[in-house]
């Protein structure tokens, strides 16, 4: 089985193109939904974020206020290390057993998309890597367009590594300017 990595920086393409290879038919992860999986109420991780964080992290419900998470591990390295010192290890187990069950299922590719994974130093899990990429005018505009203020994405952006350097270390890149076709075309050549 070849596992492929797939990677960028935030607004670059990277939800598109697992999209598309979903449709495709190949097998897809994704460590974001995986993050999200993993502080539904009732979940472990969540309550060691209440215990780091405080209450005030969630609503009447009891569910994680995310925007508060953010504005608070975004704005501070030491908050946001520790809260990847709780979810990254998760979640890094989640899609390791996804793999080990593609592979036992005789799946002859898939994907894990991880929009930190250089600076998880996942890279070594994967037999190839892909960073989806745009120019950073594009990306701000997706980012704007996603109700972002320009705060949020300073502090998306810093937290990631600069998209140059993701796309130095992959393998391919992808390049998510232009018509969707364009994009396909690219994803076709990469996974055949």
């Amino acid at each position: 089985m070849i596992v492929f990595g797939l990677t960028g920086g935030i607004g670059t393409g990277k939800t598109t193109a697992a999209t598309r290879l979903v449709e495709w038919g190949i097998p897809v992860i994704d460590s974001d939904v995986i993050a999200r999986q993993l502080v539904e109420p009732g979940c472990p991780a969540l309550q060691t974020i209440v215990e780091l964080f405080g209450e005030e992290m969630l609503d009447s419900s009891g569910a994680l206020r995310r925007h508060a998470l953010a504005r608070r591990v975004f704005g501070d390295p030491g908050a946001r290390a520790q809260l990847e010192g709780v979810l990254h290890p998760l979640i890094r187990a989640a899609w390791g057993r996804k793999v080990s069950d593609w592979r036992s299922q005789g799946v002859d590719r898939a994907v894990v998309v991880i929009p930190l994974l250089f600076e998880t130093a996942a890279e070594a899990q994967f037999d190839v890597t892909i960073c989806t990429a745009c120019k950073l005018a594009t990306q701000h505009q997706r980012l704007l367009e996603r109700g972002w203020d320009e705060a949020q994405i300073l502090g998306r952006l810093q937290a990631q590594w600069p998209l140059e350097k993701k796309m130095e270390r992959a393998r391919y890149v992808i390049w998510a300017e232009g018509p969707l076709a364009v994009l396909e075309a690219q994803l076709r050549r990469v996974l055949p």
